[in-house]
């Protein structure tokens, strides 16, 4: 089975519209996927992350490593969370991906794992 990194993206615009009621409606829609998610075997990993105002950044620099406040990226979407799940092939991931995408009512970008290098 391949692993997939199902990505989650938002933006502060979206999120400011969003009504608490369909924030609640969405946590508990995603509560019912992951449970599936589990119950089905293809739960891996999968958490929501906070807002990219509250990333710090750590990049190499001469030999050491500096550390930054804010996201690494200045962009107008971020990711908000994601699933690690395992699946048979691409189109069974896209399957899964959909279901997230609904119960999260955002887009999902679906990538695969790279393989293990043989040894």
């Amino acid at each position: 089975m391949t692993q997939y990194l199902l990505s989650v993206y938002v933006s502060d615009e979206e999120m400011a519209n969003v009504a608490e009621a369909d924030m609640q409606a969405a946590y508990a829609a995603v509560d019912v996927f992951n449970q599936e998610l589990r119950d089905t075997g293809a739960w891996v990993f999968g958490g929501g992350l906070h807002p990219a105002n509250t990333a710090t950044v750590v990049r190499p620099k001469d030999g050491d490593a500096v550390v930054t406040d804010g996201p690494f990226a200045e962009t107008k979407e971020y990711l908000g969370g994601f699933w690690i799940i395992e699946a048979p092939d691409l189109d069974a991931a896209l399957v899964i991906a959909k279901k997230g995408s609904l119960a999260c009512a955002g887009p999902v970008e679906v990538r695969p794992f790279q393989d293990e290098p043989a040894e």
